[in-house]
């Protein structure tokens, strides 16, 4: 159920993935006990952090081949344009800080995988950061859960604080990706 709502996630934002995979590792660690079960967190962060990427590259190629269509709808929005543009200087300069950076983002993880293959930007630029971006945030949930629940107990302040965290992570990731680029001196 976590792998399914984390693939989806990118084609319907509004989907609480971040959300079920916090309460899984919660659970994992509410039934760990003292001695921690490191199998189930393992195969929680690789079962969220594979349909991350899995779902990032079926957007990815679902726009690549939107055609014209996708294209006139991406110019009528000067957001997309810009994010388009964005990711494309960010691609271009080997660095993909900005599709980890989406990916805690709310939509921002759907904008960026679509605005990528929209744009025809070559795969091997977009999904090794893709793979990254899924694998960092996956850590981050299922850390956010496991220690919430270690440290505070499998309760509804665990999984409150845990959730504060995410959320946090998510507008700061927000913030940082509407911040304007600093022009370089010509």
């Amino acid at each position: 159920m976590v792998a399914v709502s984390v693939l989806l996630d990118v084609f319907l934002p509004v989907l609480p993935s971040g959300v079920l995979v916090i309460t899984a590792a919660t659970a994992a660690a509410a039934g760990a006990g003292a001695a921690g079960h490191v199998p189930d967190i393992l195969t929680l962060i690789v079962s969220a952090a594979t349909a991350s990427l899995l779902g990032d590259l079926v957007a990815y190629r679902l726009a690549w081949r939107g055609g014209e269509r996708l294209d006139r709808a991406i110019a009528r929005s000067r957001r997309l344009t810009n994010a388009q543009e964005r990711l494309g200087t960010a691609l271009s300069r080997g660095g993909g800080a900005l599709v980890i950076l989406a990916r805690f983002a709310p939509a921002g993880r759907s904008v960026v995988s679509f605005c990528a293959g929209a744009a025809h930007r070559r795969a091997r630029d977009f999904v090794p950061w893709s793979a990254l971006a899924g694998l960092s945030w996956a850590v981050y949930s299922v850390a956010l859960g496991y220690f919430g629940a270690q440290w505070l107990g499998a309760t509804w302040l665990a999984a409150g604080v845990s959730l504060t965290a995410l959320f946090g992570a998510g507008a700061a990731a927000a913030f940082l990706m509407r911040r304007p680029e600093t022009s370089k001196a010509s």
